[in-house]
């Protein structure tokens, strides 16, 4: 039988992450050489080619990435539990990669980082910015944050700062020009910022919830238009700011804005609060100090805000 702690396998999981002996080497600190003489070990041991080799770059062959897909979890749990057991006890340490996307990031985390370094100096914090749903385990991931709504039920989710809203605002000079809208399909004849998700490039759709009726409190989406499309919400405010259009935002983004009359809102009986953040982490991750450190701190922060 193969260890699966075992040298072979970190050398075949770092080949195929880097696609490259030489980069895969540095990384675990070892020759080219010995790299590939331990590579055709396993290999032998194996009976199966795992890896596809030319002058030029190292693939994997369909029985390498079938192996890939089974030992990157259990390799994860090893290091996991591993960890946490040197932790044990222990002032928490090490690096701790959150992901999020960059308007969560901004406005949730950045305004804590330095206090979380400072209490923690012996934890590394990588951050992540990326709105997919990122792979944890796969991707070496502590955890991440995002809206409860897009979460799999496999994970533990914890709450973060309570519900939250979306406004749609803009600039005094624009509405003095267009009006203002009082019925969510009146947008469709205002210029909009229209948000574009980077990984299936689909353009978001504006959400906004039926104020009265039978229908209250049910959602329905809206196709908006205007000249400006983008896949940063930071963006989108600033034109905004600009006078040039309209923006659909969470409440948090644009607070400041708001209070100091840069921006003005409009729709808000058609925008009630909904389900908010949630940091979550796989269910079958033992908690290490590190991250149960960083749990903590953020919902100490946070929950007067909620």
């Amino acid at each position: 039988m193969i260890d699966d702690h075992s040298p072979a396998l970190r050398a075949f999981h770092a080949i195929a992450r880097y696609g490259s002996f030489t980069r895969a080497a540095a990384g675990l600190e070892v020759t080219p050489s010995a790299l590939s003489q331990t590579m055709r070990q396993l290999e032998q041991r194996l009976g199966v080619r795992l890896l596809q080799r030319s002058t030029r770059k190292v693939g994997l062959t369909e029985a390498g990435r079938l192996f890939l897909d089974r030992i990157t979890p259990a390799l994860a749990e090893i290091d996991g539990a591993v960890e946490a057991l040197r932790q044990h006890g222990d002032r928490p340490a090490g690096t701790l990669r959150i992901t999020a996307p960059y308007s969560l990031l901004d406005q949730l985390v950045a305004p804590m980082i330095a206090d979380f370094l400072r209490a923690y100096p012996e934890v590394t914090l990588d951050l992540i910015a990326e709105s997919a749903l990122t792979d944890l385990v796969a991707d070496g991931v502590d955890a991440g944050i995002r809206l409860g709504e897009r979460l799999a039920r496999d994970v533990v989710a914890i709450p973060l700062g309570g519900p939250q809203r979306a406004l749609v605002a803009g600039a005094p000079a624009y509405f003095a020009r267009h009006g203002r809208p009082q019925h969510p399909r009146e947008l469709q004849q205002h210029a909009c910022a229209r948000f574009r998700y980077s990984t299936s490039g689909a353009i978001y759709r504006w959400e906004f919830a039926h104020k009265s009726g039978a229908q209250r409190g049910r959602w329905f989406e809206i196709d908006v238009t205007g000249p400006f499309i983008v896949n940063d919400p930071v963006l989108q405010i600033h034109a905004a700011l600009d006078g040039l259009l309209l923006v659909h935002a969470l409440e948090p983004m644009v607070r400041e804005h708001v209070a100091a009359g840069r921006l003005q809102t409009v729709l808000d009986a058609w925008l009630p609060p909904f389900d908010g953040f949630y940091l979550y982490y796989p269910s079958r991750l033992q908690v290490p100090p590190k991250l149960r450190v960083f749990i903590d701190f953020l919902r100490e922060r946070l929950e007067p805000s909620a």
